[in-house]
């Protein structure tokens, strides 16, 4: 099957959420890492939390919900200015250093990104970003109300991009996630970032786990969901050039 698009998770995959440490250091100094890896794990969590429920609300108000959690849970005080602040920031993540060549290498595929960010929230970010002028589409999963990796979420590619799964590539570095577009039919890369090795040697004769490494722990690395992804390379740039080189062995999702 002749590949013809390229889809994109957005937060973690194009864009570093970990970006979001350089404001929070600067309000609450000290606290920045455990800041934004608790904000990070909260604001995943309340999203499936609220799919299983059927109690959705758009990503912004799960981040902003998280970030109120995470400073109430660390007793830290803060007032409207501060968390406008540092909520604005997701709308200018820094994307990764290869994300922009990666895209302009794949200018033959129809490029997308699915997230489950907000409409609202995606536009801004793409738009500070200039990645509108590469992209053929944003796509959020507003529309569907529950978000990744419910199957509801990703079929919104077919119907935006009018290209059928096994003709589609979905890259992400969050393992759920391209677990998540596999069952369904897609052609899935998983970008992992933080291999076991790496873990095993940050975790090594210290007494007290890092936050961030402990994020990397629950996060980063491979869920046991009994599937694989196509594509298993450590950056965006890897996986440009493995597509470009030629066809992957793709393996069947279950029925």
């Amino acid at each position: 099957m002749t590949i013809k698009a390229v889809v994109f998770d957005a937060y973690g995959t194009l864009y570093d959420t970990q970006s979001v440490a350089t404001v929070t250091d600067e309000a609450f100094p000290g606290y920045g890492e455990m800041i934004t890896q608790i904000w990070r794990l909260k604001q995943l969590e309340y999203t499936w939390h609220r799919s299983l429920m059927r109690r959705y609300e758009d990503f912004s108000v799960i981040t902003r919900d998280a970030l109120v959690y995470t400073l109430r849970a660390l007793g830290l005080k803060y007032d409207t200015r501060v968390l406008e602040r540092i909520m604005d920031k997701y709308v200018h993540l820094d994307l990764y250093p290869d994300a922009r060549q990666v895209l302009a290498d794949l200018k033959d595929y129809k490029l997308a990104i699915l997230s489950n960010g907000s409409t609202d929230m995606l536009a801004a970010l793409v738009r500070n970003t200039g990645l509108d002028k590469v992209l053929h589409a944003t796509i959020s999963i507003d529309s569907k109300r529950v978000f990744k990796p419910s199957p509801e979420a990703y079929s919104l590619v077919e119907a935006r991009l009018g290209i059928a799964p096994a003709e589609v590539i979905f890259v992400s570095s969050n393992p759920w996630d391209a677990i998540g577009a596999k069952a369904v039919g897609f052609n899935s890369a998983w970008i992992e970032r933080v291999t076991p090795e790496a873990m095993a040697e940050s975790s090594r004769n210290s007494d007290l786990i890092p936050p961030l490494t402990m994020f990397k722990a629950l996060r980063m690395q491979m869920d046991e969901l009994g599937l694989a992804p196509d594509y298993r390379v450590h950056g965006l740039s890897a996986f440009a050039k493995r597509l470009l080189s030629g066809p992957v062995q793709t393996s069947p999702a279950p029925t």
